[in-house]
């Protein structure tokens, strides 16, 4: 019996898919006739029988990956086996084939496809970006992209993301290509505020505060040019839940104004966001923003950094607590809160500096 391997195809290339086998276990085949067609990345190919003889066995299925230098066909007869080197310049060998293994991918590479998958995907409406390649090498099989199909007939259909989502979507890439976040958190024992103190103005005013003793993160940060600019002035975004996704607005020069004037200029903006009636002028030029997140539940997060601004406070569920009050253990209304920053821009010093200014002007007594 005798061996012929997937010779070398050429180009550097160093496996390919099997598409379909022009013969059978048993048959008799002679010099140059096809035994089985294979694809690369070029093209595909067909591999011409070597020699005459009966086939014996047939290594590999259609869509199975091989590697060059795997065995494809065994003859009955015969005790040479051939190595296969260049399709068309075959030789011989004594030493057996030896089996190998594909590595995976690279980390951070993308799985690979051959053309005959890539059309399976297309015809059966697959995203290959959704399919987990479990082939050799990190290819994606044919048995993937039908598992992954079989998987989507239980979704609903893709739907494009637009208006809100859409903006979403593309903000969420632009911070997760520029900005380099870092995050700080703490807690204010707010037990002492009077009853039904306005806990969102409260914040809004904090913030001002901190953003006096640690102007570094009311700022504004030119990554293309390397230029930062320190803002005097406090435009503060405030997150919006809308049910259909996020809207900023931005409330100006909070520094400035009084808390009867900030919570009118809050509920104005609430109301345009939610009736979508909101000016796009209104929508930009923030320095700083603020997610009051707790409003729904949550008690820390790591928030996203929006460019050109270098920081965003999150404020968490509003919660009572064991804490340390005079030397004692106490149960205390505790407002978490979360610094997210980043940190090309910013120091870790600045960044704890403003949270500290943040969490005095918030356990003040008003």
């Amino acid at each position: 019996m005798r061996q012929f391997v997937l010779p070398d195809l050429g180009e550097g290339l160093e496996e390919a898919e099997i598409v379909n086998w022009h013969v059978n276990e048993g048959d008799h085949v002679v010099t140059d006739q096809p035994l089985v067609s294979v694809e690369t990345d070029k093209a595909v190919v067909e591999v011409p029988s070597p020699s005459s003889g009966r086939i014996l066995h047939l290594f590999g299925a259609k869509g199975d990956v091989v590697k060059v230098g795997v065995p494809l066909v065994e003859f009955a007869e015969g005790p040479e086996q051939d190595t296969g080197t260049i399709v068309g310049e075959l030789g011989t060998s004594e030493q057996p084939p030896v089996a190998a293994t594909l590595p995976g991918p690279a980390a951070g590479q993308k799985a690979q496809v051959f053309p005959a998958v890539r059309a399976l995907a297309r015809k059966l409406d697959v995203d290959l970006e959704l399919v987990e390649a479990t082939g050799p090498g990190g290819f994606i099989t044919r048995a993937d992209v039908e598992r992954a199909a079989k998987t989507l007939s239980h979704t609903g259909p893709a739907e494009p993301l637009r208006g809100l989502r859409r903006a979403m979507a593309q903000r969420m890439t632009a911070s997760h290509a520029e900005i380099v976040p870092a995050s700080v958190t703490d807690d204010a024992d707010i037990d002492d505020w009077r009853k039904g103190e306005d806990a969102t103005i409260r914040l809004v005013r904090a913030i001002a505060a901190a953003c006096k003793a640690e102007p570094a993160l009311n700022a504004w940060y030119n990554a293309g040019a390397g230029e930062r600019r320190l803002i005097g002035r406090v435009d503060l975004g405030i997150a919006v839940d809308t049910g259909g996704g996020l809207i900023v607005p931005v409330l100006r020069n909070v520094a400035e104004r009084d808390a009867s004037d900030l919570r009118t200029g809050l509920d104005r903006m609430r109301a345009d966001a939610l009736a979508r009636s909101i000016p796009p002028g209104e929508l930009r030029g923030a320095t700083i923003t603020l997610s009051n997140f707790g409003m729904i539940g949550g008690r820390f997060a790591n928030l996203i950094v929006v460019p050109p601004q270098v920081a965003i406070i999150g404020a968490g569920r509003i919660a009572q607590r064991v804490v340390a009050h005079l030397g004692q253990p106490a149960v205390r209304r505790v407002l978490p809160l979360s610094l997210t920053f980043d940190h090309r821009v910013v120091t870790g010093g600045e960044a704890a500096r403003f949270l500290v200014a943040l969490k005095s002007d918030l356990e003040q007594v008003s």
